[in-house]
């Protein structure tokens, strides 16, 4: 076997390893986000108005959101390392260039794991609006990790902040250059309400599957109605952000752009095409909305899509899959915020209780956690296969970053192992956690890794 082909498998195990991790870690990570602010709408509007049971939502979704945080924490503890040993030809070469964004990442983690800690600990300890306070730091902690994240990625798509010298190396480093790059900022706010959208609808579709299983009382309609509603909110803002964020790539990334719309000539009047594949260079079947992608790149007809004509054979992305990727984001987006205007709707007409009177909504609102899901993986994967062939767009190419150990195979299927065990484990131990508030709503269950308070009252643990 020659060390072309070997080289040629370790890549592709280098590519699944990080799709695999980055496909997990990134689901959490709405989490962490998100989950945060809608756990403090319930607990100041428990202290507002002096509601218990909206407190003892608010108390559970704590906890739960300290075991999703827990994960993530090792899913993300993971990632960090597979920057390095995956690809250490990025990373010898510009961490200069994009080390403040993971250092400041790294600050935030450790701020929201410190806050996340006080306010588990904080119910009965601290006084109540003291203790809900503590919840803006998680949320500030949050955001500013995903904005650091989200600066390294965009710079992989916008390179920025250096200079690359004919030898090769790399000088003239501007850090904050590099982080403020051209791409960051939509692609910044598409994740961050993309964060909204996922984890509002999972959260709600668990309440939806409990009201469909007859629990209609007012803690489960509390805890569908507000992740719904960020969730519906966020869907309806996504397709504006989404827009803002397509219209650099005609300009900054017409590769992706050609993929995604299966654009085999430069053309102005270009058209959007639903389905399709691009078979031998030529499109194969789907329907043409004239002039309609043109428009949506540009804001207006004349914008020119630069087809797959003028891109080289090898700075062509894999244009199938990143436009069916594109497509199903797009097909996902749609039908949730679809969704969120049926629960509009029955709201309006029926009044906030009659919302729940039917059950096909229900089951609608069921669905619509595994799509919000499926719309942020599509996404991702439009956004980094699309970049292909380049890991740093027209910098650097990902074979130029691929490390040349040999074992990535190895590493690929623990990482399969380690993957699969957290999702096993986490979903156990938050099915026991809901499996025990079934049976008695006011159980308290003791905080993750702390003393059993009930056995500390009764002298039995000391």
């Amino acid at each position: 076997m020659s060390f072309t082909v070997i080289a040629a498998e370790e890549l592709l195990a280098a590519r699944y390893q990080m799709a695999i991790s980055l496909g997990f870690h990134i689901i959490l990570s709405c989490f962490g986000v998100a989950f945060p602010a809608m756990i403090y709408v319930v607990h100041r509007r428990g202290i507002r108005n002096d509601d218990a049971e909206a407190l003892a939502l608010a108390k559970k979704w704590g906890k739960a959101s300290a075991v999703l945080f827990a994960v993530g924490a090792v899913s993300g503890t993971i990632l960090s390392f597979e920057m390095g040993l995956l690809w250490p030809g990025l990373m010898s070469k510009y961490g200069d260039v994009i080390g403040l964004p993971f250092a400041l990442e790294g600050i935030a983690f450790f701020l929201e794991a410190i806050f996340i800690g006080i306010y588990l600990y904080g119910w009965g300890r601290l006084r109540p609006e003291v203790h809900l306070r503590t919840l803006i730091p998680i949320m500030g902690a949050g955001l500013f990790g995903t904005f650091c994240i989200l600066a390294v990625n965009s710079w992989m798509n916008a390179p920025a902040g250096f200079t690359l010298l004919d030898d090769g190396t790399v000088t003239d480093v501007d850090p904050l250059a590099a982080m403020f790059n051209d791409a960051l900022i939509p692609q910044f706010l598409h994740m961050w309400v993309a964060t909204f959208v996922v984890a509002g609808f999972l959260v709600a579709g668990v309440y939806a599957v409990g009201m469909l299983r007859g629990r209609r009382d007012r803690s489960h309609r509390i805890g569908f109605t507000v992740p719904f509603v960020f969730a519906a909110i966020a869907a309806l803002c996504q397709p504006v952000i989404g827009h803002i964020a397509g219209m650099r790539l005609d300009t900054g990334q017409p590769s992706k752009l050609a993929a995604m719309e299966l654009a085999t000539e430069t053309e102005t009047n270009a058209p959007v095409l639903i389905g399709g594949f691009l078979i031998d260079g030529e499109v194969k079947g789907g329907i043409e909305i004239p002039k309609l992608a043109s428009l949506l790149a540009g804001n207006s007809f004349d914008t020119e899509i630069i087809g797959f004509d003028q891109i080289p054979d090898d700075e062509q992305p894999p244009a199938n899959i990143v436009h069916w990727s594109f497509q199903t984001m797009i097909a996902a987006g749609t039908t949730m915020i679809g969704i969120g205007a049926w629960w509009a709707w029955r709201r309006r007409r029926h009044g906030e209780l009659g919302v729940f009177d039917s059950v096909w909504f229900l089951r609608a609102a069921v669905a619509a956690g595994p799509l919000a899901v499926i719309a942020l993986e599509a996404g991702w994967i439009t956004t980094e296969v699309g970049r292909q062939p380049w890991i740093v767009y027209r910098v650097m190419r990902v074979e130029e970053a691929v490390t040349s150990n040999s074992g990535i195979w190895i590493s690929l299927v623990a990482m399969i192992i380690v993957y699969a065990s957290m999702a096993v484990m986490a979903t156990r131990v938050l099915r026991g956690m809901a499996r025990r508030w079934r049976e008695d709503d006011t159980v308290d269950l003791p905080t993750p890794y702390g003393p059993n308070s009930e056995l500390v009252r009764s002298g039995d643990v000391s």
